[in-house]
């Protein structure tokens, strides 16, 4: 059987802490500084991952690439000159050998998601996107048991509901809420992501401010593509669970600083199959990998080398599909982690007791 053969484009999130990773001088340096210097960097090979293994058999060898830029550079440069960096990314990829990329972080969004950068490359692109969505709907439901939470009884929030990722999340969310807060800052396009939810089990509202949308949610997801947090530690009810899907992160780091009555966790930390050797330290423990990253490496164990996920849209089909090929291949929900740490017992229970709460 032949290994199948994929690659990932990451990226700095932050300016001085990550290219400090491998330039110490970075974090001495101001952002501005830094962020000149990435701009004359070019793409390059980060690492070769070995050692995913399928419970079918099949077996996958991958490459790290590095695009050199952060979130806020990617806002604010020309979007031609950020799409050539996503492509010379690619380009290196393809000529290590991969047969598909998985776009990470702000390169998954940037532009026309993905769509753009497909087109000038000879293998195929997803965002990931689909399997992000479905682990942060599991992620979340789980964790709100975990803190005494019954989810048939739950307000749910999603914010950026208004954008593809968002949108999905509320549908598939619904399902298992009686009721649902649409946030985000275009009302009509969340009003008509709403038309899209009528029949579903919950009651849908929608806020087009996040302190008001948060209000009475017990479990909310996050997802926007905001370069600067969106939620503050006083918006938040007392016993709820937050999923932060959003790279960089939607949660202030206030929240983890000032509540220790809300539970924060990190959409889509996913156990990788087989014994994985990523060869480079992106904060994950062993084994573990981000969901977009999942979403690519199990594409690569099907055979499947198409686009998969790419554009501003992600459809329920396509989040139901990457469930499926998880449970074949072996690819499940990991244990939680929050602000680049696991998530403890202790934690939890703490949460659970500020509520006032029984474990389920």
């Amino acid at each position: 059987m032949e290994t199948a053969k994929f690659a990932f484009i990451i990226h700095p999130l932050d300016a001085r802490r990550d290219v400090a990773r491998k330039y110490p001088i970075a974090r001495y340096l101001p952002v501005r500084a830094v962020e000149f210097m990435l701009k004359r960097k070019s793409p390059l090979i980060l690492s070769h991952i070995t050692g995913v293994k399928s419970r079918t058999g099949a077996e996958a060898e991958g490459w790290f690439v590095g695009c050199p830029l952060t979130p806020r550079q990617m806002l604010d440069l020309p979007l031609e000159f950020v799409w050539q960096r996503i492509t010379e990314a690619g380009t290196l990829a393809a000529e290590a050998g991969a047969k598909i990329l998985g776009l990470g972080a702000f390169t998954s969004v940037v532009g026309d998601g993905g769509i753009t950068v497909a087109r000038r490359l000879p293998i195929a692109v997803t965002t990931g996107n689909s399997y992000t969505v479905a682990t942060a709907v599991e992620g979340a439901l789980k964790a709100a048991e975990m803190v005494g939470l019954d989810p048939s009884e739950c307000t749910g929030a999603v914010v950026g509901a208004a954008g593809s990722i968002g949108r999905t999340c509320g549908i598939v969310l619904a399902r298992s809420l009686p009721k649902l807060v649409l946030v985000g800052r275009n009302r009509e396009r969340l009003e008509a992501a709403r038309e899209e939810m009528v029949g579903a089990k919950a009651e849908i509202s929608v806020a087009s401010g996040v302190e008001e949308g948060l209000r009475n949610a017990d479990i909310v997801i996050t997802v926007t593509s905001a370069v600067d947090a969106v939620i503050q530690p006083a918006w938040l009810k007392t016993g709820c669970v937050v999923c932060d899907v959003a790279r960089p992160r939607d949660v202030s780091r206030r929240v983890v600083k000032e509540r220790d009555d809300v539970l924060v966790i990190e959409g889509g930390v996913v156990e990788v199959p087989g014994e994985p050797d990523f060869g480079f330290d992106f904060g994950f423990p062993p084994r573990t990998a981000y969901a977009c990253m999942s979403e690519t490496m199990m594409l690569a164990l099907e055979g499947r080398y198409e686009n998969f996920t790419l554009g501003k849209d992600v459809s329920v089909r396509q989040v139901e599909e990457t469930q499926s090929m998880a449970a074949k291949h072996g690819f499940r929900l990991a244990g939680f982690r929050s602000f680049e740490r696991p998530v403890t017992e202790e934690q939890i229970d703490r949460v659970r007791t500020r509520a006032g709460r029984k474990p389920l």
